[in-house]
């Protein structure tokens, strides 16, 4: 697919990150009781990334976490036969914390309402907050994004596609127009 345009490149990204950080923790009144949990596959290396950016100003990397959303879909009856499976990996108490998920892209808002029943299933957070590098609307359930890196207005025919050096070798966000 052709890129239409470049949304954010590598410096882009890395200053909404670090805003989003600084935002997290004031949120959060410090890092006590703080977590982050990233959504496979993208949201784990941007919580990973968030939680760098408040070690680095705090003098401490708050817990990470990853959660895997596929057994809590809505549409899982419309998925391939066998889904792949990544796993839940949340190894602190999620009791009385500061829980923010963190994704790449808030598109319909039905993934990040998975995630919030999977992090429920494990325990009950004081708050869930919702972390994004990209909100591109189109929301189809009443979910909105608490910390976004960019607002991103968009056809339903345009992709967003999040580029990160952990997966792709470099960092970029870029809109494509679905063929």
């Amino acid at each position: 697919m052709p890129i239409k345009a470049t949304i954010l490149d590598a410096k882009q990204m890395e200053r909404a990150l670090i805003r989003m950080a600084h935002e997290i923790v004031e949120d959060a009144k410090g890092i006590e009781n703080l977590a982050l949990v990233g959504l496979h596959r993208q949201g784990v290396p941007l919580a990973n990334r968030l939680a760098d950016c408040i070690a680095q100003f705090e003098g401490t990397r708050p817990p990470v976490g990853s959660v895997d959303i596929t057994l809590y879909r809505d549409d899982l009856a419309l998925l391939q036969d066998h889904p792949k499976v990544r796993g839940t990996n949340i190894l602190f108490p999620v009791r009385g914390k500061h829980i923010v998920l963190v994704d790449d892209v808030l598109f319909t808002g039905r993934s990040t309402r998975a995630a919030i029943d999977a992090v429920n299933d494990i325990g009950r957070a004081d708050i869930i907050r919702l972390a994004v590098l990209i909100d591109r609307e189109h929301h189809e359930v009443p979910i909105r994004a608490d910390f976004v890196g960019k607002d991103v207005p968009t056809s339903r025919h345009e992709l967003i596609r999040v580029h990160l050096t952990d997966f792709d070798g470099y960092d970029a966000v870029t809109i494509e127009e679905k063929e």
